[in-house]
């Protein structure tokens, strides 16, 4: 097994378990334990809250310490914590590990997309793609799996051992994984690799295009994130059951998952820039439309639209920022993308919340397509495609040979 098969099927088990372990089980299992409604949302976004402070530094740590090195640490996140939640016997309890569990993801995920980046600059937007969609497919098998074990075993225990056995073989895979970070082979002292790592978040810190390439993907899920909350109290409120709600999201989601290597790999070829803003505008058209809607097919025609455009952006952003990051600083890169993409994850479904309670659904959709359109004109306006930054590293000021 190559070391891009691995690090997928490595990221897509681990996904697996960890969705695994937040739903459907976590709500109910926090409920047993007596927590009121406001304390199971706290510990359900524990371990978002997690990533967003400790992806950053994770990034940044495994420029300076190896890839495969935090990918182990991340790994062993995914392992272990599962096998302490059928000794959890209260609610503060199991806040405090979800906490602790959320350094899985927090470690894991910037450092192995990092890993897939640094493979070889050819083909990354491809090897993104594949990698976010089989990531996608583990965030959606791990709650089906969970569900139907918690419903066959009723048995948070059993549920949480299977968790934890997912994420060992994980662990296994990624142990197996080549290390194929260009670190030098001098040692280094403490303080030396301090010094490393200080620098490289402020060489991440001080290249506004990397944020601007996290911010993109940050404003799509800000609708994205809006959608996946209140589509189900949308579509029931229009006469939609649970079956077809979850049709709707199935059809969003297959396109997604199949339409993201695709992107990368034509992101790869034409640029860029030109697939995001596609994306983007894919967003924009299905969100006010998918809130219009009645109808069951009217929904099964504008979610394809929907998922067309979150595969899109979702690989491009990525690999985007990945383009405009040094070698050397790509885990630095991928930290603040994933630290700038939770926080517009998390405020999308509060925003929206926020806007429907005055505006009512349609027009908080609006609102939402409009803020992504602006930030795509914006793009299309002021950024430039990774081409001709790469080009401009190479020859300075001059123009590259085949422009002369």
């Amino acid at each position: 097994m190559n070391a891009f098969v691995a690090v997928v099927v490595a990221s897509l088990l681990a996904r697996t378990s960890y969705q695994m372990a937040r739903s459907p089980v976590l709500p109910t299992f926090a409920a047993n334990l007596g927590a009121s409604p406001e304390f199971i949302g706290v510990i359900v976004a524990a371990s978002t809250i997690t990533g967003i402070f400790f992806k950053l530094p994770s990034g940044a740590l495994s420029d300076v310490l190896g890839r495969k090195r935090m990918m182990v640490i991340g790994a062993l996140f995914f392992a272990a914590p599962p096998f302490l939640y059928p000794s959890v016997q209260e609610p503060w309890s199991l806040l405090a590990l979800r906490f602790v569990h959320g350094f899985a993801t927090a470690i894991f995920s910037p450092v192995a997309s990092a890993y897939v980046a640094s493979l070889t600059e050819s083909g990354r937007g491809a090897r993104l793609g594949w990698f976010s969609s089989a990531n996608d497919i583990g965030a959606t098998a791990g709650p089906l799996i969970g569900g139907v074990v918690l419903y066959f075993t009723a048995s948070y225990s059993l549920t949480y051992l299977l968790v934890g056995a997912l994420g060992v073989i994980g662990l296994l895979l990624v142990l197996r994984l080549p290390d194929v970070d260009s670190l030098p082979v001098k040692a280094k002292t403490l303080g030396a690799r301090a010094a490393e790592f200080r620098q490289g978040l402020v060489e991440v810190l001080r290249t506004p295009p990397i944020f601007v390439a996290a911010g993109i993907e940050a404003i799509m899920y800000l609708g994205y994130g809006a959608f996946l909350g209140f589509l189900p109290l949308y579509a029931k409120h229009v006469g939609r059951n649970d079956a077809e709600i979850a049709f709707i999201f199935g059809v969003q989601l297959a396109l997604a998952v199949v339409s993201k290597p695709i992107a990368g790999s034509l992101s790869d070829r034409v640029g860029r820039i030109p697939v995001i803003i596609i994306g983007l505008l894919l967003c924009a058209s299905a969100l006010p439309l998918m809130f219009r809607s009645e109808n069951l097919m009217v929904f099964l025609l504008v979610a394809p639209l929907l998922g067309l455009g979150v595969g899109a952006v979702t690989p491009v952003t990525n690999a985007l920022a990945a383009d405009l990051a040094s070698d050397r600083r790509l885990g630095a890169a991928m930290g603040v993308f994933g630290t700038v993409l939770d926080i517009g994850e998390a405020a999308g479904p509060m925003l929206a919340g926020f806007l429907i309670g005055g505006l009512g659904y349609a027009a908080t959709f609006d609102v939402l397509a409009a803020i992504i359109v602006a930030v795509t004109i914006g793009l299309a306006a002021f950024v430039r495609d990774p081409k001709t930054v790469v080009a401009q590293r190479q020859y300075g000021n001059q123009s590259p040979p085949n422009q002369k």
